[in-house]
C-alpha cells in the first residue's frame, strides 16, 4: 500500500509538480542508456509509472517498446501512454522472461514485501536484464533541494528503504551485482518557478509532516526567493542490480 492515497487531487497535482520538461532530464536519459543499451525490438517495463513522463520519454528517446504499470487509477486516468496496465510490484501481469529492462522511478518506498517485488522483477526479466532504480534514499539527501527547505521531511525519509536494503532484497532474489550513482536533473528554472510549483500533495515526505512544518518551509523558501541565482538542480540516486 502506498505511504500516501493517490486520489484524483493527489495525483492531478503529482502532474502539475512533479513531471519535469525533458529538457532537465538530459542526464538521465544519458545514464540510462548507458546502462540499459536499449535496442531495436527491446521492452522496457515502467513500474510504477504514475502518469507516464518517464514511460513517454524512454519510448521517444530509445525506440523501444515502453510497458507502463500503474496500481493507482487516478494515475492511470492521467497516463497518455499505451500500452498501460493496472498492476502492483508483486503481482505483476507480465509473461517470464518478457522484458529487457525495468524502470522503478520514486515508488520503492511505497512497496509494502521489497523482497516479493525483486523475485516479481527476476520473473519476469530476460536473463542479464537490468532493474533501473531512481530513488532518494535514506542519509543521500543533501543534495536535493526539497530536504534543505524541508528539513523536517527527513523524518519521513528515514523511513525510505536504505540502498544496503534494497541491495539486499534484490541479491536473494538473484540480481548479485549492483551500482549506484547520483544523477542531476534541472527541477526548475528559478527559485522563484521552484516555490511557485511548490505543492506538498506532490510529495509523499512533505504530505507526511505537519501542517506548521510545511508553512514554516515554504516561509523560508519564499523568503529566499530573488536571493539564489540559476537553476534548481536536484541528484537523485540511480541504483542498478543485476
Amino acid at each position: 500500500m502506498a505511504l500516501i492515497p493517490y486520489d484524483d487531487t493527489a495525483a492531478a497535482a503529482f502532474a502539475a509538480g512533479r513531471e519535469l520538461g525533458r529538457e532537465g532530464l538530459v542526464r538521465w536519459r544519458q545514464a540510462v542508456q548507458h546502462h540499459l543499451r536499449p535496442r531495436s525490438g527491446s521492452t522496457l517495463l515502467d513500474l510504477g509509472a504514475g502518469t507516464g513522463i518517464w514511460a513517454g520519454a524512454f519510448a521517444d528517446w530509445y525506440a523501444v517498446r515502453v510497458l507502463a504499470v500503474e496500481p493507482a487509477p487516478a494515475m492511470r486516468s492521467r497516463c497518455a501512454h499505451r500500452p498501460l496496465l493496472g498492476g502492483h510490484a508483486a503481482e505483476l501481469p507480465l509473461a517470464t522472461s518478457s522484458v529487457d529492462g525495468a524502470w522503478l522511478s520514486t515508488m520503492i518506498h511505497h512497496v509494502d514485501d521489497l523482497e516479493a517485488m525483486a523475485r516479481e522483477l527476476r520473473r519476469v526479466l530476460r536473463p542479464g536484464a537490468p532493474v533501473l532504480i531512481r530513488s532518494p534514499f535514506p542519509g543521500r539527501h543533501q543534495r536535493i533541494a526539497l530536504f534543505g527547505w524541508f528539513p523536517e521531511a527527513l523524518r519521513i525519509l528515514d523511513t525510505y528503504p536504505g540502498l544496503a536494503i534494497v541491495r539486499a532484497a534484490f541479491a536473494r532474489a538473484g540480481f548479485p551485482v549492483s551500482t549506484v550513482e547520483p544523477v542531476a536533473q534541472t527541477v526548475a528554472g528559478s527559485l522563484a518557478e521552484y516555490a511557485e510549483r511548490m505543492d506538498r500533495r506532490a510529495h509523499t515526505p512533505l504530505q507526511l509532516i505537519t501542517e506548521a512544518e510545511y508553512a514554516a518551509g515554504m516561509a523560508r523558501l519564499r523568503a529566499a526567493v530573488g536571493t539564489v541565482d540559476g537553476p534548481i538542480v536536484d541528484c537523485l540516486d540511480l541504483l542498478v542490480l543485476r
